[in-house]
């Protein structure tokens, strides 16, 4: 299943449209449809937010069930990302 099926099964199961979703994030609905259409990946800020929402593991999107495989470089690119959201003061 890709990211796109994935928030929209949760979305659909918390009986939210696709313009709450928008606008919670927020950006517009029609962007947000592409997401879930799968035409258009999430930035960061926009997939921490719809994790936000939905209460779901960025893991569960990203198809790293199995935290096993995460490896070292994994983690420090999570480091980094991390690091470079305090450096530019990206709200939360």
């Amino acid at each position: 299943m890709y990211i796109g099926e994935k928030i929209r099964s949760v979305r659909e199961d918390m009986d939210l449209s696709q313009r709450d979703m928008a606008n919670l994030i927020p950006m517009n609905q029609s962007s947000y449809s592409k997401i879930e259409r799968d035409v258009q990946e999430p930035n960061l800020e926009q997939l921490r937010r719809i994790c936000q929402i939905l209460n779901l593991d960025p893991r569960y999107l990203l198809n790293l069930g199995d935290y096993s495989t995460v490896t070292e470089d994994d983690i420090k690119l999570l480091k980094d990302i991390k690091a470079f959201i305090n450096e530019h003061n990206i709200k939360k």
